[in-house]
């Protein structure tokens, strides 16, 4: 195989593409001053590389990806350089096996497995062979050092891939025998609340009572993708997105009589929702942003979008800048669209007029990240989107 090396200051991970190439002996100045550089490995006819690799040695890092013919990412690799500079500590690798071409890169239902390495010669292997829904199988053993290390080389001395799209033999060897060493956990894509329960009156929780739900407004979301991010966030697109039929959907809050001795019993909204079918919920999924994988979490964590601001919307994501420009306009004092607004229970509902997408704000317990939960049927479909808007409620009570 014929095997073309092109060199640029970055690769665009969104794009698969290279910003600013550059060549070879500009990309080996950069090497020699530890100036970050990616290499770039493409075979002739084939529109995606092969791989692609980036080189920051000032930073101590070097991460590789490996490509389909689909560009999709097969495998990825972390080295950290060691403080003497000689070696790098094969840090991470990730490997995913997508059953047939029409799978995405992302999809939770392809099988992974990551491993997690350390300098004290242990690492930490997380195989989900039935994708993120199913559960995933972890252990963690003692690595050889011939493992753990790679001598740092020299420009233009790297093998002619970045990373291998198998695992090494250590590690595939462990995962023919799962029954020797592993763990079963459950997967960390599937959640445990039933968040119905915040939407059934009457339903006692720690903190409270469940009153009845409160509309608050509806929202049309004619892309069929449904946006849920922070209005404020400075990102162009948003965090999390969730693919639904195209429509018009109520939204809803979960408001609970809050018990306090110290202050009086009080209401407080404890979740928003929005309900895209009333047919019943069979699993809880937690919504992704872009690239993200529960293989990275720990127990009890949970990916969503972030906030500083207290808040988070609803919108459709192919107008979402629209939108949020919108709604920027109108909370200026004395703007013509301020009576766009109207105030809910949640936040405030903006009316998108000739958009044809509407933007629900709700207001959120503080600022940091909020998960996302997606409500699934037997069949797989959405039935509700909610986002908890509580910390300080033990929703599972």
């Amino acid at each position: 195989m014929v095997v073309e090396v092109g060199y640029a200051q970055a690769w665009d991970l969104e794009a698969r593409a290279p910003r600013q190439p550059m060549s070879a002996g500009q990309a080996r100045e950069r090497d020699t001053a530890g100036l970050p550089y990616a290499v770039v490995y493409r075979t002739p006819g084939r529109e995606v590389p092969l791989g692609v690799r980036m080189v920051a040695w000032r930073a101590g890092t070097v991460d590789a990806w490996a490509y389909d013919e689909h560009g999709r990412r097969t495998a990825e690799a972390e080295l950290r350089l060691r403080d003497d500079g000689g070696r790098l500590l094969v840090r991470r690798l990730l490997v995913r096996h997508y059953p047939d071409g029409r799978t995405g890169e992302f999809d939770v239902d392809c099988p992974r497995t990551a491993v997690d390495l350390s300098a004290g010669g242990t690492a930490r292997i997380s195989h989900q062979p039935e994708g993120m829904r199913g559960a995933s199988l972890e252990a963690k053993v003692a690595v050889a050092e011939a493992h753990l290390w790679t001598a740092r080389p020299d420009f233009g001395d790297w093998p002619a891939f970045p990373v291998a799209d198998t695992l090494p033999d250590w590690v595939a060897a462990r995962l023919g025998s799962p029954a020797s060493g592993w763990r079963r956990e459950p997967s960390r894509l599937l959640g445990s609340t039933d968040f119905d329960r915040l939407f059934r009156p009457g339903t006692r929780l720690s903190a409270g009572t469940v009153l009845d739900p409160v509309p608050c407004g509806s929202l049309r979301v004619p892309s069929g993708v449904l946006a849920v991010d922070c209005p404020q966030s400075g990102d162009e697109a948003p965090g999390i997105t969730v693919a639904v039929p195209p429509g018009t959907y109520p939204v809803r809050a979960a408001l609970v009589e809050v018990a306090d001795r110290r202050y009086g019993s009080h209401e407080e909204v404890v979740a928003v929702r929005l309900q895209i079918c009333d047919v019943p919920v069979a699993a809880w999924e937690m919504a992704l942003g872009p690239g993200q994988d529960t293989l990275g979490l720990r127990a009890g964590e949970a990916f969503g979008f972030g906030t500083d601001g207290a808040a988070g919307a609803f919108g459709d994501a192919g107008l979402w800048q629209d939108l949020r420009d919108r709604l920027e306009r109108a909370n200026r004092q004395g703007s013509p669209e301020a009576d766009k607004l109207t105030a809910s229970l949640a936040g405030v509902h903006l009316d998108g007029g000739s958009l044809g997408a509407d933007l629900a704000v709700f207001y959120t317990g503080g600022d940091g990240v909020h998960p996302v939960w997606v409500g699934r049927s037997p069949s797989g479909g959405v039935v509700c989107v909610d986002v908890p808007t509580a910390f300080d409620l033990n929703l599972d009570a």
